[in-house]
């Protein structure tokens, strides 16, 4: 009998351990964890990588063949505009420009001499072409008179017609040589065309003596440097970089989809990859206007007004775009919200035990994060997505992903 009461108590104690077990889940179903709809200024941002970069980058080469004498610059340098960063073998070209420059003096010389000498031997020519004009038409005046009367036969009268024709001739002849050497005058021209060509001779020696050197056009940082003393060196031909001092910019390349998100003047926080607890602060300079349809991307540029030191040209960084801030957003989780991409997205509220759809308004979304318009207040508790088999309607006992209290 006593064993038959152990039995019996044994069976009884089982069947109330069965009880306590399903009795809670069969009447307020099983336990679930869910999430809270909390309350805090919400920020949106798009984060995109890229690399560090100035305004622009300059290629530098020489415009002539030639023999490198002296490179004074090393790579990492800052120099200023004007620093001599190539030098050339110079003496061919030293010998061209003396050369034009004593042809240059040559023709100013003959200039010279025409308007010293020439117009006025020219202008005395012309006076003594006048004068014997004068005379011999005087003479055969008298001759043609005195023919005329009788006293000289016709060789004489020819003669003083001869004299007369060859004087007028002569006249003629010293007036265009004068008018030829005066300023606007055919040898003039000649003379300073002459002037002019030997100048345009000497400024492009004088142009091809500067092409033996490679000056720094702006102010900046060698970040290159492909050349040795002793090279001959070519056109075409990239031989040292220089990074312009200047405004840094960091290059990014954002998902299409974000495009109607950025707009320039944005503000931004960035880091750099080799420095990635360090972040310095950047703003939106420009968006192109095009996508690569390669990438389904378009390339973004931010300013960044203060570099940090050890910023460096084509560092990689990752960049986060503040595009949105809302202030005390109601917020819940991406990873609770059903159908987010259609019109009507929804989530499974935790009403009074059971689980209840609510459709929902979202506005931003970052860092897996929704903004809420309405539908969910601060406070709530949702359902997330993992908890695939609850449904509308089903009962649940909601324990929060946060220190495991109930809503």
């Amino acid at each position: 009998m006593v064993q038959t009461r152990y039995k019996l108590a044994a069976v009884a104690l089982g069947v109330v351990v069965v009880l306590g077990l399903f009795v809670p889940r069969v009447l307020y179903g099983p336990k679930v964890q869910v999430e809270a709809v909390t309350q805090s200024n919400f920020l949106q941002t798009v984060v995109a990588s890229g690399r560090v970069e100035n305004p622009h980058r300059i290629d530098l080469g020489v415009q002539l063949t030639g023999t490198v004498t002296a490179v004074p610059v090393s790579e990492g340098q800052k120099v200023t505009q004007g620093t001599v960063l190539i030098q050339l073998d110079s003496e061919e070209l030293q010998a061209a420009l003396r050369q034009a420059e004593l042809s240059e003096q040559q023709a100013r010389a003959h200039v010279r001499q025409l308007k010293e000498l020439q117009e006025p031997m020219a202008e005395q020519a012309m006076l003594q072409a006048q004068a014997n004009r004068d005379s011999t038409q005087r003479n055969l005046e008298r001759t043609q008179e005195l023919f005329d009367k009788g006293f000289l036969g016709s060789a004489a009268k020819d003669e003083a017609l001869r004299a007369a024709q060859v004087a007028l001739a002569q006249l003629n002849s010293a007036r265009q040589q004068l008018v030829s050497v005066r300023k606007g005058g055919s040898e003039t021209e000649v003379a300073y065309a002459a002037l002019a060509f030997a100048h345009a001779a000497v400024d492009g020696a004088r142009s091809r003596l500067n092409y033996a050197q490679v000056k720094a056009p702006v102010s900046g940082t060698l970040i290159a440097r492909n050349v040795e003393v002793g090279d001959v060196v070519q056109p075409a031909k990239v031989l040292m970089v220089l990074s312009p001092a200047g405004a840094t910019q960091l290059v990014l390349q954002i998902d299409e989809k974000n495009l109607s998100l950025v707009r320039v003047g944005q503000t931004a926080l960035a880091s750099a990859d080799a420095y990635a607890t360090e972040r310095f602060e950047a703003a939106v300079a420009y968006i192109n206007p095009g996508v690569d349809a390669q990438r389904g991307s378009v390339d973004v540029k931010l300013n960044v007004p203060k570099p940090p030191l050890y910023l460096k040209q084509d560092m990689t960084v990752s960049v986060d775009i503040e595009v949105a801030r809302r202030e005390q957003a109601v917020l819940v989780s991406a990873a609770a919200v059903h159908d987010k991409a259609l019109p009507h997205p929804w989530v499974l509220r935790v009403n009074q035990g059971h689980a209840q759809r609510q459709e929902v308004k979202l506005g931003l979304l970052s860092n897996g994060m929704f903004e809420v318009l309405s539908g969910l207040s601060a406070g709530d508790h949702v359902v997330p997505l993992e908890a695939s088999a609850v449904t509308d309607g089903a009962r649940l006992r909601a324990v929060t992903a946060v220190n495991g209290a109930k809503p």
